[in-house]
């Protein structure tokens, strides 16, 4: 499970910032999952949702847990007028495919794609 530092509240400016879609699957003070991303408007007047990052701390998966994030996270964005979503995953990463497929996801019809990351300096 990944340890996240820092101060309360810190997570307040994405969650204010428009577009921003975030979800937990918790029991008490325990989270267990959560999945966020946002929800892109184009310039052709279509809304899409990208989704950044889905996670099941390990002792809880297989457990429907990531389904019932990714099915939150889907509704959401239709209910705020998404038509389609988009993600990346490892090639490598057979549970998150798994998934991705049996909920109606498909490869991308392009080909394959590279990413590239780019640091910013204000």
């Amino acid at each position: 499970m990944r340890t996240f530092r820092g101060t309360r509240g810190a997570g307040q400016p994405y969650l204010e910032s428009p577009g921003a879609l975030a979800f937990v699957a918790s029991r008490g003070h325990e989270i267990f999952g959560w999945c966020w991303g946002y929800q892109l408007i184009r310039p052709d007047g279509f809304s899409m949702l990208y989704l950044h990052q889905l996670e099941v701390v390990e002792s809880h998966r297989r457990q429907g847990i990531g389904r019932a994030l990714l099915g939150a996270f889907m509704r959401a964005g239709a209910q705020a007028g998404a038509t389609r979503m988009f993600l990346t995953t490892g090639e490598t990463n057979a549970p998150a495919r798994a998934l991705y497929a049996s909920t109606g996801g498909g490869l991308a019809a392009q080909g394959p794609t590279v990413n590239y990351w780019f640091r910013l300096s204000p």
